[in-house]
């Protein structure tokens, strides 16, 4: 005989009422057993068509003669390729807007940089200015006495 399952004390039925609350009520969940392990999810890996095969055996069309079969594997071979030349087209301008987005950063803190140096010229000069204001003025208490 093996001795009885600890009981789990009864949790009381909270609904969340936000997406915070939510978030609040899986932190406490996870705080309550510190030792336990998370499971973290993996980043899902994007769909990718399968490559076209090195050696086509059966070089097929749609056209007359063949037998009432072969239509749906041409059918299913041309789909195929479609989406494979889908997926190339797609992967193609997510690189081409990716380098256009990595340009535009660029330029924006080419701007930035230029802003700001061109701000702390400004600063320069005016504590450039000041200082001689200064120098100015002890001068002229010098000559005065």
């Amino acid at each position: 005989p093996r001795p009885p399952r600890p009981r789990k004390e009864p949790q009381p039925l909270v609904i969340p009422r936000s997406a915070a609350e939510e978030q609040r009520l899986r932190l406490e969940r996870l705080m309550r057993n510190p030792e336990k392990t998370v499971p973290i999810p993996e980043k899902l890996n994007e769909w990718a068509p399968r490559p076209p095969p090195e050696f086509v055996r059966d070089v097929m069309g749609s056209s007359a003669g063949a037998g009432s079969g072969e239509f749906h594997v041409y059918r299913h071979l041309r789909r195929r390729e479609y989406q494979r030349q889908d997926f190339m087209d797609a992967m193609a301008e997510k690189q081409r807007l990716d380098e256009e987005f990595q340009k535009k950063l660029e330029r924006n803190k080419m701007i930035a940089e230029e802003q700001t140096a061109k701000r702390r010229r400004k600063r320069q000069k005016l504590k450039e200015k000041k200082l001689q204001a200064k120098k100015n003025k002890l001068e002229q208490k010098k000559q005065e006495k």
